[in-house]
């Protein structure tokens, strides 16, 4: 397929929609570092899994890159500081996803500094499992906005083979521009963070998925792709949402379809978002941990937008406050992008190791519509990248007939909300089906329990 508006040939899936992308406010911006601010708020759950398990009491001093928590299990991560300082609080705090949750509160030392202690991890001293134990100590998790613990995707199992990396580098939200600057200013880290991987996982090759409205990134990897043995190839893809969702990527540069119910590592793909990839490389390099990530700030509501490296646990006000602060008309703030992001009743939850972006919108650009019943149209079936029936199941949903609901493969969707994007009735469909899939879970659960 040909994209009329880029020089490339793009690959992509069936399905899907085209909302506009607002790139252009940011995606000029280089990445600058966030300045030090007073304290910085840490919740223990922030990931996937299991929580981490503190290891620090109040009162306690602590250095920048320091463990504070480890891993909680298996399915868990390690915490590090991202400050010299002090621990100031441990109790329970707010956090972006309405939850309050166990965490750890940091005073800033007014004297620290970027430094912190470095090293090499040597790789030939490894094998496949301390490997996989490295990653986990790291705080590792996936930076695209899922925050699955990074190691555990590395952990191959013995009936299962890595034929393919897939690195992610679509950003098909509209908005964030984080991984693209990633992309275009670290692209040797994420080839060196490819190779490192495949050390562990021995790949037959490795793609990087890119939309075609990102040519400078696409270009700056191209360079670069030939530093190591594993052959590397970019694929430029077209530019349509949900186009990074692992399964659509998958689709669009093999030409495969992930199976219901299964895994990309069930077609030998293992896929990963080109931010956590350079984040391997600053592990195993410079010893560095997840302390801090790229996150955008932007919006028609924010001053000055910008792409900046946040510190870990900064307080969503004190990033706005740095670009500029929000204009009059702002009216919403939403942590992500505007498809898939959670709108935050206050300021005052910090930057977590999943956020990619703070959006700050218009009360022009948020109007609440009123909802009416379905007409029966189909778009949102027209829509839906993995070809379910979001009428059918938001009907379902309406009468609280949720396990009627798992016949239509609700467990499939991964809540990228076009179906109720292209909604004229304006009907929260993808609200209904997350709804859903919570309550089926926790009725699996139970189930499971009578069980024993």
């Amino acid at each position: 397929m040909f994209n009329t508006n880029s020089k490339y040939k793009t690959l992509t899936f069936k399905h899907g929609i085209h909302p506009k992308e607002f790139k252009e406010l940011s995606s000029h911006c280089s990445i600058e570092r966030m300045p030090f601010v007073e304290e910085y708020t840490l919740p223990l759950g922030q990931h996937i899994g299991a929580p981490s398990k503190s290891l620090v009491k109040k009162g306690q001093k602590v250095k920048r890159g320091e463990k504070i928590a480890d891993a909680g299990g298996f399915v868990s991560v390690a915490l590090h500081s991202p400050v010299d300082g002090v621990v100031s609080d441990i109790g329970i705090f707010d956090t972006p996803n309405g939850q309050v949750l166990p965490g750890v509160k940091i005073k800033t030392d007014p004297y620290s500094s970027q430094r912190m202690i470095s090293g090499v991890i040597d790789l030939k001293t490894l094998d496949a499992k301390s490997f996989v134990n490295e990653v986990q100590s790291s705080g590792i998790v996936g930076l695209g906005g899922a925050a699955f613990p990074t190691h555990v995707k590395f952990s191959i199992p013995e009936n299962k083979n890595c034929r393919y990396i897939m690195l992610n580098g679509c950003e098909c939200e509209p908005f964030l521009t984080a991984d693209h600057r990633v992309m275009v200013e670290s692209s040797d880290s994420i080839i060196d963070g490819i190779n490192i991987l495949n050390q562990f996982v021995n790949a037959e090759k490795a793609f990087i998925g890119i939309e075609a409205n990102k040519p400078d990134a696409i270009e700056a990897l191209k360079k670069v792709v030939k530093q190591g043995d594993l052959p590397i190839e970019v694929i430029p893809l077209e530019v349509k949402y949900p186009q990074g969702a692992e399964k659509m990527m998958i689709t669009a540069i093999l030409g495969e379809e992930v199976p219901s119910g299964k895994l990309p590592l069930d077609l030998g793909v293992l896929v990963c978002n080109v931010g956590t990839i350079s984040a391997i490389s600053d592990w195993f390099r410079k010893k560095k941990p997840l302390i801090e990530r790229v996150v955008t700030i932007t919006g028609t509501a924010i001053k000055k937008p910008a792409n900046l490296l946040v510190p870990i646990g900064t307080p969503i006000r004190d990033v706005i406050e740095y670009c500029g602060g929000i204009t009059n008309d702002a009216a919403r703030v939403l942590l992500g992008g505007p498809m898939m992001g959670a709108v935050q009743k206050g300021l005052d939850v910090p930057v977590l190791k999943g956020t990619s972006g703070i959006l700050v919108l218009t009360n022009k650009e948020v109007v609440d519509l009123d909802e009416y019943k379905c007409i029966r149209c189909a778009k949102c079936v027209d829509a839906c990248p993995i070809f379910l029936n979001p009428s059918a199941m938001g009907l379902l949903a309406r009468k609280g007939l949720w396990e009627d609901m798992l016949d239509y493969n609700v467990m499939d969707c991964f809540e990228c909300a076009s179906c109720s994007f292209v909604c004229p009735s304006a009907i929260p469909l993808v609200q209904s089906f997350r709804v859903a899939k919570g309550i089926l879970r926790e009725k699996a659960v139970r189930d499971k329990e009578t069980e024993k």
